[in-house]
């Protein structure tokens, strides 16, 4: 889901033996750690997942850090605050995790800042009402959770083991936007129109997150084959749509697929064609919001520059206090 933007990592040649015993631990669900051997290839694609996943984190405070003043109640304002925050260190765990195999955060930030790396579609889309808020919530971490629960098993050790106290918190912010929905839902005529309205805006950038089909994905064959992700684009996709379909049925809003409808062979819900054309437009820097986005993380940057240079020249003092007592 978070590595909507993956390229082939192709690494040099490698010695067979070594290809093989790693595959060999791979099949075993022995996990990959910092200083295993691995091949070039498979470090090319975590680092290049990881960074995004966790850019994709730290991207995805803005939809809605942009309603903490707006909130409607001092509860609900204290409750997203939480959740922003949540958010900043869920992109700090995969930073974190991403910098074992040997990329600075530096250069991932550059990436991302550059527009070299990418990040999550979905947050590239605006949030215009306060229902939006729950439809992210019940939604977008809705879909997360779907990707991550299975990443708890990724073959390598800092990214999975990161991923269990994400997911945990994952499934509280599910909650909390569903719960806004419930209210807007059960609320007034002019509340319901507003939790529709947001359904209708979220429901397919919610779909397309989870990546291309299968038959155009480039990379999940392989990523499976390594572990590092159980489930393809449309089984995940699956998963959600028939998780997700009940749970709008008891809000009594509608899912807006005309085509969506249940189909008894495979027990599952068939729905209409994703707009993958647009889905290709945001990802490559052209949705409604992607100049937004990217603006406001430089800016935040830059501004921030003072607090990353006080920090070197605390340490630098450290430093030669420790080498002057030596």
């Amino acid at each position: 889901m978070y590595s909507q933007g993956l390229t082939d990592a192709k690494g040099s040649e490698e010695p067979q033996e070594l290809l093989d015993a790693f595959q060999k631990k791979i099949d075993a669900e022995i996990k990959i750690e910092p200083r295993d051997w691995m091949p070039e290839a498979y470090r090319k694609t975590l680092i290049r997942q990881m960074s995004q996943h966790a850019h994709s984190e730290i991207v995805g405070q803005l939809p809605e850090g942009n309603w903490i003043t707006r909130a409607p109640t001092l509860k609900r304002k204290m409750i997203l605050l939480a959740k922003v925050q949540d958010e900043a260190g869920h992109g700090l765990y995969i930073y974190s995790a991403t910098e074992t195999l040997g990329v600075s955060r530096e250069q991932l930030t550059t990436e991302l800042l550059t527009g070299q790396a990418k990040y999550s579609s979905i947050f590239n889309y605006p949030t215009t009402s306060w229902a939006d808020i729950g439809a992210i919530g019940w939604l977008v971490d809705g879909a997360a959770i779907m990707n991550q629960v299975p990443l708890c098993r990724a073959s390598y050790g800092p990214y999975a083991r990161s991923m269990v106290r994400i997911c945990k918190e994952e499934s509280f912010h599910q909650r909390q936007g569903y719960e806004i929905m419930t209210v807007l839902a059960r609320g007034s005529e002019a509340q319901k129109i507003m939790a529709q309205k947001a359904l209708n805006r979220f429901w397919w950038p919610s779909l397309m997150m989870f990546g291309p089909s299968d038959k155009d994905s480039k990379h999940s064959e392989q990523s499976m084959k390594w572990k590092i992700k159980r489930f393809s684009n449309d089984d995940l996709r699956q998963k959600f749509i028939d998780a997700t379909v009940p749970q709008a049925e008891h809000l009594g809003l509608t899912i807006p697929d005309p085509e969506l409808k249940w189909n008894d062979d495979k027990q599952g819900y068939d729905h209409g064609e994703i707009n993958w054309d647009e889905f290709m437009n945001v990802i490559k820097g052209h949705g409604p919001c992607n100049h937004q986005r990217m603006q406001a993380r430089i800016k935040a940057h830059e501004e921030g520059a003072w607090v990353r240079d006080a920090v070197e020249v605390y340490q630098a003092n450290q430093q030669k206090i420790k080498e002057e007592a030596a």
